[in-house]
C-alpha cells in the first residue's frame, strides 16, 4: 500500500464510534477514548471523504445486561445469532451518551452510518450485524462511491474498528489503521487485533505519516 494520500478520490477515513458513552465519564469508557476526538477531527482536514459511524442502540437492546434478568455486565450468554457480551446501556438512542465527543468537529463527512439499531442482535463491524450475513449498507455505499482504500480511525481499537478493518479487508477493500486515533478498551485486545492485521494485511500508520 502506498503513503496515505487523503486527497485521493480512492481514499475514505472512516472514524468508528467517538461518542460520549465511550469516553471517560460515560457508560462505558475507552480508557483515554476523548483523546482520539481532536486528534482525527485534525486528520479528517487531510481527507475530502470522511464517514463516520454512530452507535445507535433502543433502549431494551439484546446486548444490554438489563434486558437479561439476573445478568450483569461483561458477562457472556448465548443469543441466536451466536456468543454475545452482555454491556451496560450505552449509546441509547436519542440519549446524550449516543452523542458524538464535543470535540470532534467534521462538518465535511458525507455519511453518518447509525448501526445496532436493530434490537435483537448488536452490531460491532461498521459493514455488518453480529451474525455476520446482514449488512449495513457501507460496503454498497463505499464501492458507488468508488472508494479503494479504507483509513480507520476511532473506538474501540479491540471491538469496532478490528471487526470493521476485518470485514474491509475481507470485502476486497485495502485497509490501514491510524494507531494514535484509536484507543483500545483492554491491552490483551489491543495487541490481539495488531496480530490480527498483520496476519491479514492491513497497514498500521500513524497521524505523522498523513498530516
Amino acid at each position: 500500500m502506498s503513503k496515505l494520500i487523503g486527497r485521493s478520490d480512492a481514499d475514505v477515513l472512516l472514524v468508528i464510534d467517538v461518542q460520549r458513552d465511550f469516553c471517560p465519564g460515560g457508560s462505558l469508557p475507552v480508557p483515554g477514548g476523548d483523546e482520539v476526538a481532536p486528534l482525527i477531527s485534525r486528520l479528517a482536514q487531510a481527507f475530502d471523504h470522511v464517514v463516520m459511524t454512530q452507535d445507535w442502540h433502543p433502549p431494551d437492546h439484546a446486548s444490554f445486561a438489563s434486558s437479561h434478568p439476573g445478568r450483569k455486565p461483561f458477562e457472556e450468554i448465548d443469543l441466536p445469532y451466536g456468543r454475545q457480551i452482555l454491556w451496560p446501556d450505552h449509546c441509547v438512542q436519542g440519549a446524550g451518551g449516543a452523542d458524538f465527543h464535543p470535540a470532534l468537529d467534521i462538518p465535511h463527512a458525507a455519511l453518518v452510518l447509525r448501526k445496532g439499531h436493530r434490537r435483537d442482535i448488536d452490531s460491532y463491524s461498521a459493514f455488518f450485524e453480529n451474525d455476520r450475513r446482514t449488512p449495513t449498507g457501507l460496503c454498497g455505499y463505499l464501492r458507488e462511491r468508488g472508494f479503494a482504500r479504507v483509513v480507520l480511525t476511532g473506538l474501540a481499537l479491540d471491538v469496532c474498528v478490528r471487526w470493521t478493518a476485518e470485514d474491509a479487508k475481507r470485502l476486497g477493500f485495502s485497509v490501514a489503521v491510524v494507531e494514535d486515533a484509536c484507543r483500545a478498551l483492554g491491552l490483551a485486545g489491543s495487541t490481539s487485533a495488531w496480530n490480527s492485521f498483520r496476519e491479514i494485511g492491513v497497514d498500521r500508520f500513524a497521524t505523522a505519516d498523513i498530516l
